[in-house]
């Protein structure tokens, strides 16, 4: 573990709130929307929408689900929100490149 910060994605407050409000929902109704009623509260979404704080990871899950898109589009800030949200079908991550096989060592004796 360093001691150095981690980089926070830069449009990652202005995703929720975006996903927030095409449902026509208030930080406080977003909450059972999520599926997370007593576990966030209205002042907890204010600080994510606001990036004073950054969410847990289940709670971006639940952001994804409820957009309909992974949570890769809404942590890497080189990707957008669709237009329609919810997306159909889900909106698609970046493709994952596969790192080169790792080659085993040889000993010269």
């Amino acid at each position: 573990m360093g001691t150095r910060a981690k980089k926070k994605p830069a449009f990652l407050a202005e995703k929720l709130k975006r996903i927030r409000k095409a449902f026509g929902a208030s930080q406080d109704t977003i909450i059972p929307l999520l599926g997370l009623e007593g576990e966030l509260v209205r002042s907890e979404i204010s600080s994510f929408e606001r990036g004073h704080r950054e969410p847990a990871s289940h709670i971006l899950v639940a952001y994804g689900k409820l957009a309909g898109v992974y949570v890769d589009v809404l942590l890497i800030d080189e990707l957008s929100l669709p237009e329609k949200i919810p997306a159909s079908p889900k909106s698609p991550g970046i493709p994952r490149i596969n790192p080169p096989k790792r080659r085993t060592p040889t000993r010269d004796f």
